[in-house]
């Protein structure tokens, strides 16, 4: 599981990632992973149209929250946090194409529903990106965290 694109271990039951290969579907199992979230949308490179299938088949819960990269949701984000709520005693890889939309929606959700203090949510994610370089995901996240407080 760590070979999958920009792999994060972020505690002993929650790992984040850029999008797996239909070969890496089998080690996130391996690896005791039991839910699988998928931000990527249908565009992104690497989309694989069965990966619902091919996770399933792992006896692996899959869920699939299509965040457009240009205009990412509050009702994304609702989603996404409701489902890491229902699952938060489970092993989760929360993933998307590269680990941008991934890390920052677990971020949000650290801070919104975790009660971590921003800057210690926003550690992880700066391991993989800077949001202040994507004006439309910076400008998400304020709004997000405003909207919460």
């Amino acid at each position: 599981m760590e070979n999958i694109y920009n792999f994060l271990k972020l505690s002993d039951r929650l790992f984040s990632s850029g999008m797996p290969t239909a070969e890496q579907i089998p080690s996130i199992a391996e690896n005791g992973v039991q839910v699988v979230i998928n931000l990527a949308t249908s565009k992104s490179e690497g989309w694989m149209p069965n990966e619902k299938d091919l996770v399933e088949a792992q006896d692996i819960a899959y869920y699939e929250i299509q965040v457009d990269w240009d205009n990412p949701e509050m009702k994304n984000l609702t989603e996404f946090m409701n489902i890491m709520d229902r699952h938060k005693h489970q092993k989760i890889l929360v993933h998307c194409q590269a680990n941008f939309r991934a890390t920052g929606f677990i971020m949000l959700y650290r801070v919104n529903r975790l009660g971590w203090a921003e800057e210690n949510a926003l550690r992880d994610l700066r391991k993989i990106w800077n949001p202040a370089e994507y004006p439309v995901w910076e400008n998400f996240m304020k709004k997000s965290l405003m909207k919460q407080s």
